[in-house]
């Protein structure tokens, strides 16, 4: 294997471990209940502190890249990440092993932020989408086997050995990463480090993640998103006179970043609106064993994995910004065919719909993704695909939290009716497909309102 395929391999892997790790633990939770003698929702803490980490420290981890070099930032992720892993297996009480995966969450975020950077440092303008398609791949493949390997693995060696099983690609994919070239363009600056304005974005970004997720009863969720406002406005404030922010308000203005960023966050919600409300409408409402509904479930990851590549190929071969429309006018007509064929066709439509779903979102990663780097200074693709990553996770954490709940309180009041669960699956798939045209919408403006000549991003801000 050459030197270069062998980085891509690295970058490759190390997106396939952090996505395993999002996803691997969940299916430990029943195991810890027993093993910690605790309850659900205090094991749940395993899953939110990964999370809570992971969304608030993207954005510092690909600024971090840019200040220090991305290689080394993502050699110390990994093994950041690995070190959490082996922690996480050792834990001695539930306690640890909640600081553990919040640990393995802050290797997590370099691992999913540096390697989109770190690609389009290491390839060609016409190859960008290529590998844009082979990352969005490995990432969608590391969530859906995380679940699946963690099961087989639990059954076989206690709940302890989904965190090994993470150890072990962390440590494979370390010597992969070394053989990751730096990036020329870095440039070291003597700024002093935004302290302030990392810890007032983080913070932001945790007290909404935590507003949205609610791991038990009562939780303080108007204070908890009050307070995230609060601490985005002071850090919008602090960067305005940051002498090296974290996010340039420049850069914000960005029209091609921002809107980046903005159908990012609209099509992870649609996605994750799919994961979480799709089992019960195949179980609740099509009346499907939960064995076929697990087997229908995986057709969309193998629909990513064949069709990551495929689409960067496409987005190299044409426009970015054009494949982003049309990725995005797919993903709407998906979801509608989601709240409405499986009404006439059942299960059979419901497969339909995703061979209209899943490829618009693979091609939406590849074309957002080189579209947005692309048109970024190279000395802050560290910073941006942050920004990427952060706007990806809040839209998971939108999706999960904010349409599971719409979903549950639609089922509850049709309890009675006897499709009352995939009236209820219609109406929420309905609303992602709103999302997504939104989305789809936001995309053609901007694209139609750019100017003929290239935009570039903005150079860093002198003081």
């Amino acid at each position: 294997m050459s030197t270069p395929s062998r980085a891509v391999a690295g970058l490759a892997l190390a997106i396939l471990t952090a996505s395993v790790g999002t996803s691997a633990a969940n299916v430990a939770l029943p195991a810890l209940v027993t093993a910690f003698t605790a309850t659900p929702g205090q094991v749940q803490w395993v899953v939110v502190a990964y999370l809570l980490a992971v969304t608030s420290i993207s954005v510092t981890a690909g600024s971090a890249g840019d200040r220090w070099g991305r290689r080394r930032v993502l050699l110390a992720g990994i093994s950041i990440f690995t070190v959490g892993a082996v922690a996480g297996a050792l834990a001695p009480s539930l306690v640890t092993l909640v600081i553990a995966r919040g640990v393995q969450g802050v290797g997590a975020a370099v691992m999913t932020a540096l390697p989109l950077a770190l690609a389009r440092d290491l390839v060609a303008d016409g190859r960008t989408g290529r590998i844009m398609g082979l990352l969005g791949t490995t990432s969608a493949v590391g969530t859906a086997l995380g679940p699946a390997l963690g099961g087989a693995l639990i059954g076989w060696g206690g709940w302890t050995s989904p965190f090994w099983m993470m150890a072990l690609l962390g440590a494979a994919a370390l010597p992969l990463a070394l053989t990751v070239p730096s990036a020329r363009t870095i440039t070291r600056p003597r700024h002093r480090f935004d302290a302030t304005g990392n810890v007032l974005l983080g913070a932001g970004i945790a007290a909404y993640a935590l507003a949205l997720t609610a791991p038990m009863p009562n939780w303080p969720t108007a204070p908890l998103l009050i307070g995230a406002a609060a601490l985005l406005i002071g850090f919008l404030a602090v960067e305005r006179r940051a002498d090296a922010p974290v996010l340039p308000p420049a850069m914000l203005r960005h029209r091609t970043i921002t809107t980046g960023m903005i159908t990012n966050v609209l099509v992870a919600t649609v996605m994750m609106t799919t994961l979480v409300v799709g089992p019960y409408a195949l179980h609740d409402g099509l009346q499907l064993s939960l064995p076929l509904v697990g087997l229908v479930m995986a057709v969309g990851p193998v629909i990513s994995a064949i069709s990551g590549v495929l689409a960067g190929r496409l987005v190299d071969r044409t426009s970015p910004p054009v494949m982003i429309t049309v990725s995005l006018i797919a993903l709407t007509v998906g979801a509608a065919a989601l709240a409405t064929v499986p009404t006439w066709w059942g299960v059979a439509g419901y497969i339909g719909a995703l061979f209209v779903l899943t490829p618009g979102y693979q091609l939406f990663l590849a074309a957002n993704n080189t579209h947005t780097l692309s048109a970024t200074d190279p000395t802050q693709r560290g910073a941006i695909a942050g920004a990427l990553g952060l706007s990806r996770n809040l839209g998971l954490i939108t999706g999960a939290s904010a349409m599971g709940a719409l979903y549950a309180t639609l089922a509850a009041e049709s309890d009675t009716a006897a499709n009352g669960p995939l009236d209820a699956a219609q109406t929420t798939f309905f609303i992602a497909a709103l999302l997504a045209a939104i989305a789809a919408a936001a995309s053609l403006i901007a694209s139609r309102s750019l100017q003929p000549r290239a935009q570039t991003a903005p150079r860093k801000e002198q003081p």
